[in-house]
């Protein structure tokens, strides 16, 4: 009887999705979490790192530290949690995907599905999922995505599809562009636009031209009703 050997793949470290490497075991998956608050940041952690294949290798919890993270750890995947603000979740997710478009990204949400998902995946999320969802979930998404797939719920993928048939009946900040809503949203946390400009890297005279544009979007006519709509539709906490 003839025995035939099959070698484990070869793993190119710049680009571990393209190997196969996850589908075959040959090393866990390198995760790092990103969350503001320490404790969910080390519950997300621990959840995360009960799953033999999975190796959490970093934690990080401002925008800048979840760049200098991926900088430092080289992971596969970031867990982004970005319910404290969703406007600086939206940033950093924008840039880590600028500079490395191929770590997979499983944002987390205390925000209804519908709320952000489109917006998230557009900006170039790989998976959502809320923090109504257990480990098996969380670990099902890090693993699918690591393995250079997208990750959603079947119920986000009905929403997303009645989305699609029924688009007249959308809220009308779904329309806006990705700036548009980020400024909309940090107007209605009261942040002053000396302030937002400083945040987003944009002129004063920039922040106003978008609060134009929001305003006849939404055709509204404030600043307060601008914080009436958000906190009406549940953007901001």
């Amino acid at each position: 009887m003839t025995l035939t050997t099959v070698s484990a793949p070869s793993v190119d470290p710049a680009n571990p999705h393209a190997s196969g490497a996850f589908a075959f075991g040959t090393r866990p998956i390198r995760v790092v979490i990103a969350d503001d608050q320490v404790l969910l940041r080390q519950g997300l952690a621990s959840l995360a790192g009960q799953s033999d294949a999975i190796s959490v290798v970093g934690q990080a919890g401002s925008g800048p530290q979840v760049l200098g993270a991926i900088d430092r750890c080289r992971p596969d995947v970031v867990v982004l949690d970005l319910s404290a603000s969703a406007t600086a979740g939206l940033e950093v997710l924008q840039r880590m995907k600028r500079h490395w478009p191929r770590v997979g990204v499983l944002v987390l949400s205390a925000a209804a599905e519908s709320r952000f998902a489109t917006r998230c995946l557009r900006a170039g999320a790989d998976g959502y999922l809320t923090h109504d969802h257990g480990r098996e979930d969380l670990t099902a998404a890090i693993e699918r995505i690591a393995r250079g797939g997208k990750y959603v719920t079947e119920e986000l993928a009905e929403e997303l599809a009645a989305t699609l048939q029924d688009a007249d009946d959308r809220p009308p900040h779904e329309a806006l562009s990705d700036r548009e809503f980020q400024v909309m949203c940090l107007i209605a946390e009261g942040i002053p636009p000396t302030r937002i400009a400083d945040r987003l890297g944009l002129s004063v005279k920039t922040v106003s031209t978008y609060r134009t544009r929001l305003l006849k979007k939404l055709e509204l006519e404030n600043t307060a009703e601008i914080m009436r709509y958000a906190i009406a539709n549940e953007l901001v906490a």
